[in-house]
């Protein structure tokens, strides 16, 4: 019996196609079930030879095993490590499963809540303060279909006292208090949200307005008390109630009380008052001062009054007591005389509420309600600046994203302005703020220097309200953001008043100018912000459309030159040719302006050109001239190059040279001589991939200047004369010096022109002198009758022709 049994269920594994660790789903009948003892035996048995992993069954339905092509239904009686369920039937498709719910240990819940949710122990005021927000909200919202929940006629509004020498913080507000089972419900469930609950009930009722203020969402905000405090007593008092009720709880307790309070000095009219007992190490959170300043950076903006318990003084004046010896004295020396009684000034000091929240959320207002000086305030304020701003942004987008937003551009740069957490942008939610360390997620680093508020009702935060998760509408907001940013620096451009401009570009043009390299969608947002020099306005800066209306007709593309100065760009000889020609050239002198250049390509369908690069094209080519002007100067470009070997790529005839002999230009595609000037100061720059951009240089020769005119007679007739290489070589370095490059050994260049210029001079001076000591005074020197001459190289043949 037993091994037919066991023979059996291999036939049925065989039979099926499986291997036993194939095996998905089996019907697992009641212990009760009237099955054969043998049968049993033998099914446990085959589950002892069965892998480890097959023996934790997995409770599918028979529908869901068919899909693996294998249905084993076995009636046995099989116990499961982690479940145990019956089945009515081994046919049957669905076999009934039980319910749990699930549970959690409240004191690691808690620790979790009070250590790990938040990453600030001051966020705990924004939460009590958004909670008593919110319970005025709500009472608001009710009294106007039940005005007798008002009856009490208490203002609407939040206190906060605080007692620093026993580090106690008491909150109070008259908004809508608890009954006894609301602070079951709110404060005894952790994770429950009265303020969702009580929204959801508005929205389901269909009269939520568009514009509710409620800020509770999460129902954990009130925990975080516990971040500073030990212990936490509310006490309470709902209209709906005739009595009052306070709850208490300590920190790291699983358990909390509530009781009737019977205390008549602690009543309130209505609202709830929340007394924190601060641990040792956070009393300094119960200093007046201290309150005032967390109110002002998190909760300024709150709808309802703010009040701190704050000591005051006034001054007045007092009368100084006299001794009466030296009273009488002075009496008797004054005679009749009534003098004048002494007194002094003194602080007189006392306790009274202040209101904190003066300041009013301006974003919430139309714009053409808030006037300038309301914008120039309110930015002094926020941001605590003492010059008004460049420029103002104040707007609202609706869709798919609904946000509030006012920008403004500083009036000068600060140090820390690149470093992407400037705590620049400020982002509130509910007028509640969240939070100004942001990295990049709603301004590019390149316009970290755009300051603003953002207040948006439904933004995706993370529990601790701390952090703005990443998301689809973080992107959308964050393209309006920088759109309406463009759009405020464009309108400083087109100010009548250009002085507006010219001091924007010279605090945060570089900003611009890292963005060409860094936001290539925005390019034709940022092209015509841009502003350079140029060999026709080297005093005043222009833009990109001036220089396009400016340019001639036969013009194409738009040139430019890179060099350390404007001095280095103007006397370069790249100029020579376009000068003749009328054309424009753009002076880039800033260390960033080549690299924003190259990033944009083109402007308005014009290509950028650097003139300091070879194949340079001045629409005036004329193929049969150059083709015969080649021809003649084969023999000298290949003389030169054999010369020069390595130095250069090759030697060609120059169409950009007029003065000049030469010029050296740059790869296509390699450095520039200003960029590899620029990479070779760099800290961390490669070696190697220096040494690869550098690699190509081109030698462009002017055919007709009267040296070039020389070295092609010198190729021809005397191709290894040592006078002839050498000045080849001293070409080329002069060259390198005049295109903007550095020379490898400058003592070496020294030696060269030192050299030339022995045999320029020769001993003209030596032989002037004496030959004035001989001869007449009044005879004029050869030095004062002689031109100056130009140093040529002079052959033998032709030195003995001329005699």
């Amino acid at each position: 019996m037993l091994g037919a049994s066991r023979r059996s269920l291999s036939a049925a594994v065989r039979t099926c196609g499986c291997a036993p660790r194939s095996w998905l789903a089996l019907s697992v009948l009641p212990h009760n079930s009237s099955l054969p003892s043998a049968q049993n035996s033998v099914l446990e048995h085959e589950s002892k030879y069965l892998p480890f992993s097959f023996r934790w069954f997995s409770m599918l339905s028979a529908s869901k095993v068919s899909r693996f092509g294998c249905s084993v239904a076995l009636n046995s009686n099989l116990v499961s490590k982690l479940h145990e369920s019956t089945a009515t039937a081994a046919d049957s498709s669905d076999p009934p499963s039980e319910k749990y719910e699930y549970q959690a240990e409240v004191s690691r819940l808690m620790d979790l809540i009070v250590h790990s949710l938040y990453s600030n122990k001051e966020v705990f005021l924004r939460e009590l303060i958004s909670n008593a927000s919110d319970a005025l909200d709500k009472l608001r919202y009710l009294s106007v279909t039940q005005p007798e929940l008002l009856r009490d006629a208490v203002d609407l509004d939040i206190r906060i006292h605080t007692d620093k020498d026993n580090g106690i913080i008491t909150l109070t507000d008259s908004g809508i208090g608890m009954t006894r089972q609301e602070l079951v419900d709110c404060l005894g469930t952790i994770a429950q949200s009265g303020t969702a609950k009580f929204f959801k009930a508005l929205k389901d009722s269909k009269e939520a307005g568009a514009d509710s203020n409620l800020i509770g969402q999460f129902g954990v905000g009130f925990y975080s008390a516990f971040l500073v405090a030990d212990k936490v007593v509310v006490s309470t008092k709902s209209p709906k109630s005739e009595k009052q009720f306070v709850w208490e709880g300590e920190a790291n307790a699983n358990s909390y009380t509530i009781r009737e309070e019977t205390d008549q000095d602690k009543l309130i009219p209505r609202g709830t008052r929340i007394t924190l007992y601060l641990k040792r190490d956070d009393k300094g959170f119960a200093h007046p001062e201290r309150i005032e300043n967390l109110i002002k950076n998190y909760s300024q903006f709150v709808s309802f009054p703010i009040f701190t318990w704050k000591e005051k003084g006034f001054t007045k004046e007092v009368e100084i007591e006299e001794d009466p010896t030296e009273a009488q004295k002075d009496a008797e020396e004054d005679g009749n005389v009534e003098k004048k009684k002494k007194t002094k000034k003194v602080i007189e000091k006392y306790w009274d509420w202040e209101l904190i929240n003066e300041t009013q959320p301006i974003w919430l207002r139309n714009p053409k309600d808030v006037t300038t000086d309301e914008y120039n305030e309110f930015y002094k304020k926020t941001f605590n600046e003492y010059l008004d701003p460049l420029a103002s942004s104040h707007f609202t987008t609706e869709g798919e994203v609904e946000f509030r937003s006012i920008l403004f551009v500083p009036p000068v740069k600060r140090e820390d302005m690149l470093n992407t957490k400037t705590k620049n942008i400020r982002l509130y939610v509910k007028r509640v703020f969240i939070s100004d360390d942001f990295d990049g997620e709603l301004f590019p680093r390149y316009l970290s220097f755009v300051k603003g508020v953002v207040d948006s009702n439904d933004l995706p935060l993370n529990v601790s309200r701390e952090i703005l998760q990443e998301s689809r509408i973080v992107r959308i907001m964050r393209k309006r953001l920088v759109r309406k940013a463009f759009d405020m620096i464009l309108g400083i451009s087109l100010s009548e008043n250009r002085d507006d401009y010219d001091k924007f570009w010279d605090n945060f043009g570089k900003f611009l100018k890292l963005g060409c390299i860094e936001d290539h969608p925005n390019h034709k947002r940022i092209a015509p912000l841009l502003r350079f020099f140029s060999s026709q306005s080297e005093d005043e800066l222009i833009s990109l459309d001036e220089y396009v209306e400016s340019m001639k007709q036969e013009q194409k593309d738009i040139y430019y030159i890179a060099a350390d100065s404007l001095t280095s760009a103007k006397n370069a000889p790249f100029l020579e040719k376009l000068s003749q020609k009328d054309f424009e050239v753009l002076f880039l002198v800033d260390p960033m302006d080549e690299l924003a250049i190259q990033n944009l390509k083109t402007y308005k369908e014009k290509n950028f050109v650097d003139i300091s690069k070879e194949d340079l094209d001045l629409g005036d080519k004329d193929e049969e001239k150059e083709k015969e002007i080649k021809q003649e100067f084969v023999q000298t470009c290949d003389w030169i190059k054999k010369q020069l070997g390595d130095k250069v790529a090759s030697v060609q005839i120059s169409n950009r040279l007029s003065s000049s002999p030469c010029v050296l230009v740059s790869g296509k595609f390699g450095w520039s001589a200003n960029m590899e000037r620029l990479m070779k100061a760099q800290t961390l720059g490669d070696a190697s991939s220096l040494e690869f951009m550098r690699s190509r240089r081109v030698f462009e020769i002017n055919p007709e200047h009267p040296i070039i005119k020389n070295l092609k007679v010198a190729s021809k007739s005397y191709p290894d004369d040592p006078d002839a290489l050498r000045a080849i070589d001293l070409l080329y370095d002069t060259a390198l010096i005049a295109s903007g490059f550095t020379p490898d050994n400058p003592g070496e260049l020294g030696g060269k022109i030192y050299e030339m210029m022995s045999m320029a001079i020769g001993g003209r001076w030596a032989e002037t002198s004496q030959a004035s000591h001989h001869g007449s005074p009044n005879q004029p020197t050869q030095f004062q009758t002689t031109e100056p001459l130009e140093a040529e190289i002079v052959h033998p043949v032709e030195a003995e022709s001329q005699k």
